[in-house]
């Protein structure tokens, strides 16, 4: 039967518009002008069991560590305390989200042993004096919830106990029973309200062998670290999306790919200087060799957490073409809406969740982002952290490469887990 030139018509026309509306999908989830250059050809993803590393090759080595199912060590109290506080613990958190863990962990462990309710903390911004409610960035439900029975938690604090009045103390990370008891207490029991300060210890890729393994941490330090700190439910879903982007964006790794903490600049100031590189000081070109020499493939995606694109990344991108930042794989609303690059907080929590989530994580800067991330990857069993070196050929094993926290389990989150 002979069709109607109409409907003929009519089904170019349909045609047209899905090819129009995929098209419309595509560059509201993808910068256009990145993902043209990388010449990404999304007309033939195909699924594929092909893995980021040939990890079957024993002659390369195997980038997963023997583990088993780490549980956690810390246990919850039956019943709930109803003693009356004894005061009020404030504190501030910074804008980095890597700092959080340590800050909620040593006030958490203060609170408890003084007896005193914690007050739900602002949270500081990039700018002098702007500040974001800590339900900005976190669930406060999940939070104060986890905490039933460990200390008590409140939004608001009553008038006297104003933060104009009270004592500033300075407490070390991971503070301790003995310098809370002969520190802390004596000045709590004379003022009643504190605010505390943490201070933070620096964190060296090269000194992370030189941990103390014997080092365990407090049991309401490790509920509150691992526990009690949960993304709020619209930025859980902007990271959520944002690593499905990137798993889509690996066809042919299985959806797996690689998070590389790399900012420029924080690289040129640890470099600058050295007529010879240390071994622990790399640029974007080197990072990509390593990763080239043991094993990774090309078509490897990569996630960076440089904020928008700096031309010296340009030698990174040609030995792996798939190498994006947040700018090219953010929903553009959802640009918009948490006003990246106008407000870096934001920026700092996608990045340290983006890299405790990815397949494989890659430190090149020694700080407590290092650290953090891969406390919360022990704690999720992901253990493919690899430290970069120029000490490398191409016969070298991923597994040679493995960072010494993980290695030699000296990162204290171990101790928080069975």
């Amino acid at each position: 039967m002979a069709r109607d030139v109409r409907q003929v018509v009519a089904g170019l026309l349909t045609g047209s518009m899905l090819m129009m509306l995929c098209n419309m999908v595509k560059r509201d989830h993808f910068d256009p002008l990145v993902v043209e250059n990388l010449s990404v050809q999304y007309d033939v993803i195909k699924v594929s069991k092909q893995s980021l590393i040939k990890l079957s090759d024993t002659s390369r080595g195997s980038l997963l560590m023997e583990s088993h199912s780490l549980k956690p060590c810390w246990r919850k109290p039956l019943t709930i305390n109803e003693e009356q506080s004894k005061g009020y613990i404030f504190f501030t958190l910074t804008e980095s989200l890597e700092d959080h863990v340590s800050q909620i962990a040593d006030a958490v462990v203060v609170a408890k042993y003084l007896g005193a309710t914690l007050v739900l903390p602002e949270i500081r911004g990039t700018k002098t004096g702007h500040k974001r409610q800590f339900g900005d960035i976190y669930d406060i439900k999940r939070f104060m919830t986890s905490l039933d029975g460990i200390v008590q938690v409140v939004k608001d604090p009553p008038m006297e106990s104003s933060k104009v009045n009270i004592t500033n103390i300075k407490v070390p990370s991971m503070v301790n029973q003995d310098f809370i008891a002969s520190k802390i207490q004596p000045i709590f029991k004379a003022k009643k309200n504190l605010f505390l300060s943490t201070e933070f210890q620096s964190s060296n890729l090269a000194k992370a062998k030189e941990i103390d393994h014997n080092i365990k941490m407090d049991p309401n330090a490790c509920l509150a670290i691992f526990g009690s700190l949960d993304l709020q439910q619209e930025l859980n879903q902007l990271v959520s999306t944002m690593v499905g982007t990137l798993r889509s964006l690996s066809y042919k790794t299985n959806g797996q790919f690689v998070a590389l903490d790399l900012k420029v600049e924080a690289l040129e100031s640890m470099c600058k200087g050295n007529v010879i590189k240390t071994k622990h000081c790399y640029n974007a070109k080197e990072i990509g060799e390593f990763l080239k020499k043991i094993g990774f493939q090309r078509h490897t995606t990569i996630y960076l957490t440089q904020n928008g694109w700096h031309k010296s990344l340009d030698a990174l991108r040609e030995i792996f073409p798939n190498t994006f930042t947040k700018d090219a794989i953010i929903p553009a609303y959802e640009k918009a809406k948490y006003q990246i690059t106008k407000s870096p907080e934001f920026e700092k929590v996608i990045d340290f969740q983006i890299c405790t989530q990815a397949d494989v994580f890659v430190p090149t800067i020694s700080n407590l982002f290092y650290t953090n991330v891969v406390a919360k990857r022990i704690a999720s069993e992901k253990t493919e952290v690899l430290v970069p070196s120029q000490k490398v050929s191409t016969s070298s094993a991923a597994m040679e490469y493995v960072s010494p926290y993980i290695s030699k389990k000296s990162h204290w989150a171990y101790s928080c887990f069975c």
